[in-house]
């Protein structure tokens, strides 16, 4: 029997509607972001921030085994990682850090949240067509995507939960190691997994990053951060993003060599 908490967390890029092939009921939870919601009916956690639009959600009351999640749940665990400037404005990490604190997973398994966009009549490519490209604003808590992804991989790692990037796509901003779906019963070693991530770690490099951001000092308890934008120094940020990309071996981001198989039906 599987004891280990695996949670998908699922965006809105074009591979996304792969899961539709997969047995999500093999995860322990499955949370969709944003739109995301529309790809399949087999999610337990809906997350997205407040501007996201009410008629883009889903209508109420959803299923029993279902649970909207808003800024009055994500905002207190992303605090307890650091808060959004160091974390980063963006719902694919909002979305990985409350879990990380509400779910308590032995894995983050991640598909459609590359946060690369295609041009396509001059707009960005999601699953349901055109959408914005959120990741890519001009955010002073987003200048690199990858010292983001780092960051959660590294406080991940100190919660012994391995994160692995499952989308088809070639191309990523995340830094997680790639994995094709896959049999976690049956090929997937989270133990092993969990190791590899810990030999890859810096931990001199990660105690400097957090060091440096408990220096700073940019807290912002309402989660608001764009309100007191102008206080932040985006320099200062940018030297403490540096620092985490240190913190990974380049070797992370290989593809593991895992079956393709397990989780296609």
């Amino acid at each position: 029997m599987r004891n280990v908490n695996v949670v998908l967390i699922f965006g809105s890029a074009p591979d996304v509607t792969s899961i539709t092939h997969w047995d999500l009921s093999f995860f322990t939870s499955c949370v969709a972001i944003n739109n995301a919601w529309q790809v399949t009916p087999e999610w337990d956690y809906l997350i997205f921030p407040e501007d996201f639009p009410i008629d883009r959600r889903p209508q109420l009351p959803v299923g029993t085994h279902q649970k909207i999640i808003t800024a009055k749940e994500f905002v207190h665990h992303q605090n307890h990682f650091g808060g959004f400037i160091y974390a980063g404005g963006t719902m694919a990490f909002t979305a990985g850090y409350w879990a990380l604190g509400a779910l308590k997973p032995d894995i983050i398994a991640y598909v459609g949240c590359d946060m690369v966009y295609t041009a396509h009549n001059g707009k960005s490519s999601h699953f349901y067509g055109s959408g914005t490209a959120d990741p890519l604003r001009n955010d002073i808590t987003l200048q690199s995507l990858e010292a983001k992804s780092n960051r959660l991989m590294a406080l991940a790692n100190k919660q012994n939960c391995a994160v692995v990037n499952m989308s088809s796509l070639s191309e990523t901003r995340l830094t997680f190691p790639r994995s094709a779906p896959l049999d976690f019963q049956q090929s997937f070693n989270h133990a092993k997994l969990l190791k590899e991530q810990n030999q890859a770690v810096d931990l001199q490099k990660l105690s400097m990053a957090l060091e440096a951001e408990k220096r700073l000092g940019y807290i912002v308890p309402s989660g608001r951060y764009w309100e007191g934008i102008q206080s932040f120094d985006p320099v200062q940020l940018r030297m403490i993003d540096d620092i985490w990309m240190e913190t990974f071996k380049k070797n992370m981001h290989a593809v593991l060599a895992l079956d393709h198989e397990g989780l296609c039906r």
